[in-house]
This record gives structure tokens, C-alpha cells and sequence, in this order.
């Protein structure tokens, strides 16, 4: 500690005992009354350091994480990197799920503990992809491939709460945005129809696990009007792993952009200002937008130079949720499976063989025959029977 700094708070003490009053002491020393009467109640006779500054760390830090957990999650996280297996915080939180590890740390829990302990350092070297190949879905061709998702709620000026319906072909990164109140059934079908009416249907379309696309999980089986609308015209619904948002990178990055380039930069107040906006927000970044994954070029020339034939819905109006349950068709899921060889198909769990345990598996659902198939690596490994309702 400074002496200058010492020296001040003993003479305003000894002062302070002399008589002095505390108005003469504060101006003379630039203090204020707070600071004064701090230190004439810190100061003890019997104790020769009464004037040090004391440590403002809390005694107890009842929220912090049990020392056990932390080590315990810094083993994981070692054992982890020494076998080069990916070792982020979501592989740590699965490791501990199979240990049976209470109390779960949260994913940022675990990397507060990472950076706490100077764990974040990336591996040297090229990784090497061990065990199975994630699935991913081809996205060579103009509308092979849809990413899709919701963004909100989010809030116009009133407040008006929206959500928006944000597709985006992943061979030109072409984009289709669908504003709504919602993300009802009918929506989902309006959102999906009209933005096909603008840049084409797919062949297949990705979608994360949220019931507005999957449909309710008290009815598993039901198909949601998602998949009903796709089935019925030629497109085959794919369903990510839960909880693995990256999956869907494409989309997550559109809608980042989507969200500073768009929503931070145009005032809105309207549905109407809304939608419009959102078209014309469409438009220009189909045809300005430059990637490097088009070798600089925009959605619209990658379009173009493809010369490929889209296909586009027969109807100028989107039917009208619930639709007729679709009698063929496939839809897939695809899921890891953990150490309990449990498949969790939108919470209706199955067992599957142990030559599956920690690979990512496709459970493809075929409307016409019933029947639920799982692929390890495009080869079967199951089949149970499927009754759709």
C-alpha cells in the first residue's frame, strides 16, 4: 500500500481523537464524511494494521460451482483432448450426463470453468474426425437442400410482437423470409408456402425440433403440419440432433445478419412496414449480397448460372391447416445416441442396438409402409413397425 495513503488515514484519526472536528478534517484532507468515519471505526489500538485495506472477496460464494464438480469437469475435459476427441463444453456436458454427474453444470458453467482454469486452448494440428460422419444433406444443386427457422419473438415499436419464418437454400444462399403474429399451424403452411412461391420448393428441407415444426409431443406420431405440407409435395422434412443448434450453421448464420443487417437498422412500427420491408430486405440480398462461398458472387447469378429447373407450388393460395394425413413419403430424424442406447424420436424413446452407442444415427420414417428404419452410415440396423395417427 502507498505510505502517502497509509500516513492520511492515521492522521485523520489521530486528528479525529484530538477534537478536531470532522468538517476541518475532510476539507484539509479532500475526503469525504464517509471515508473519515470508516476509518476511526476501523481503527483498533491493538491492532498495528488496523489502517490496511481489507480484501472485498465475499466470505462465501454459495452459487459458485462445488470444487468437486470443477475438478471433475476438468478431468473430463483432459481425458477428452489427450484421445483428440472434440472437447467444448456441450462433449464435456455429455461426458458428465454419463457419469451421472449431480449437479449438472450448465454448458456456460462449464466454460466459465475452462476459462477459469486457462482450458480454452484449441488443439495444434488438423482434427481428425473420429467414429461416424455427421449426415450431412447435399447442397450442390439449386434447392436440394432448405434450412429453415423462426426468429423471435421480436418487437416492432408499440410493442408489436412478431415472429419471422427465415429459409435459406443452401447451395446459392438464396433467402425466403415469412413475417407473422405467430408461428401457429397455419402459419408454419403460410410462411413455407409463400416463400416457396419465390424461390422455388425443395427437395428437402432441415428444421430444428421446435413443435411448431415437428407438431405436439403429446401426439409423436401425428406428423405436424410441417411435415404434412412437405409430404404432400415431394419434399422430405429432416429433424437435427436436439440441443446442436450448429447443425443447422447455415440458417443460424443467415439469421445473425438477418438480425443486424435488417431488424437493427430499419424502424418499423407496422405488420404491413413489416412485411414490406422484410420483402425488400429479400430481394436485396438475393441479388447483392456477395459470398465467398459463390466465389464472390450473388444468390441470384449462383442461381443463374446453374440453369436449374425449379419447382413451384400449383396453387396460388396455401391450403388450410390440418391437412389430410399424407399416405407416402419418408421424413428423418436424426439423433445421438448415448450410452443408454435410447432413441428419443420426439419423446417416444426406442432401443437400439449397442453398435450404435455415441454414433449419430437417421431414423427415416416411411408414411407408406409404417415402418421406422435406423441407418448407422447409410447401412440399416433396425426396424420397428410405425403406426402414424
Amino acid at each position: 500500500m502507498d505510505d502517502k495513503i497509509k500516513q492520511c488515514r492515521i492522521l485523520a484519526v489521530q486528528r479525529f481523537k484530538a477534537g478536531e472536528s470532522p468538517e476541518s478534517i475532510c476539507v484539509s484532507l479532500g475526503k469525504s464524511r464517509r471515508w473519515l468515519y470508516k476509518w476511526v471505526k476501523r481503527y483498533n489500538n491493538n491492532d498495528p494494521s488496523w489502517f490496511e485495506e481489507h480484501s472485498r472477496r465475499p466470505h462465501s460464494t454459495p452459487h459458485r460451482t462445488p470444487a468437486e464438480i470443477e475438478q471433475i469437469v476438468k478431468m473430463v475435459r483432459l481425458n477428452l483432448y489427450n484421445k483428440d476427441l472434440f472437447c467444448g463444453a456441450q462433449a464435456i456436458l455429455w461426458e458428465l450426463e454419463d457419469l451421472d454427474v449431480q449437479p449438472l453444470p450448465s454448458p456456460r458453467t462449464i466454460n466459465r470453468i475452462l476459462s477459469r482454469n486457462d482450458l480454452t486452448h484449441r488443439r495444434t494440428g488438423r482434427y481428425e474426425i473420429k467414429g461416424t460422419l455427421y449426415p450431412v444433406l447435399p447442397s450442390t444443386l439449386p434447392n436440394q437442400t432448405h434450412q429453415a427457422d423462426f426468429v423471435g419473438p421480436c418487437y416492432l415499436r408499440g410493442p408489436i410482437r412478431f415472429y419471422s419464418l427465415n429459409i435459406v437454400d443452401t447451395a446459392t444462399v438464396r433467402c425466403g423470409l415469412s413475417p407473422s403474429f405467430s408461428n401457429s399451424g397455419q402459419t408454419v403452411i403460410d410462411g413455407f408456402w409463400n416463400i416457396w412461391k419465390r424461390i422455388g420448393i425443395p427437395d428437402q428441407v432441415q428444421i430444428d425440433n421446435a413443435m411448431s415444426f415437428f407438431g405436439s409431443p403429446k401426439h409423436p406420431r401425428g406428423m405436424g403440419p410441417l411435415i404434412r405440407l412437405s409430404l404432400h409435395n415431394g419434399v422430405e422434412p429432416w429433424f437435427i440432433p436436439m440441443a446442436e443448434p450448429w447443425r443447422n450453421g447455415m440458417i443460424e448464420s443467415f439469421n445473425d445478419r438477418y438480425e443486424q443487417k435488417f431488424l437493427g437498422k430499419v424502424d418499423m412500427a407496422s405488420m404491413e412496414a413489416l412485411q414490406a420491408e422484410s420483402l425488400a430486405f429479400e430481394q436485396r440480398h438475393n441479388s447483392k449480397y456477395r459470398y465467398s462461398k459463390l466465389k464472390g458472387g450473388t444468390p441470384l447469378k449462383a442461381l443463374s448460372d446453374s440453369n436449374a429447373k425449379l419447382r413451384f407450388p400449383p396453387n396460388e393460395k396455401p391450403p388450410k391447416h390440418r391437412l389430410e394425413k399424407p399416405e407416402e413419403g419418408r421424413y428423418h430424424i436424426v439423433r445421438l445416441i448415448r450410452s443408454d442406447q435410447k432413441l428419443n424420436l420426439f419423446g417416444e424413446p426406442f432401443q437400439v442396438p449397442p453398435e450404435a452407442r455415441y454414433e449419430y444415427v437417421v431414423a427415416t420414417i416411411d408414411v407408406k409402409e409404417q415402418r421406422l428404419k435406423l441407418f448407422l452410415d447409410k447401412i440399416q440396423i433396425e426396424e420397428f413397425d410405425y403406426k402414424l395417427r
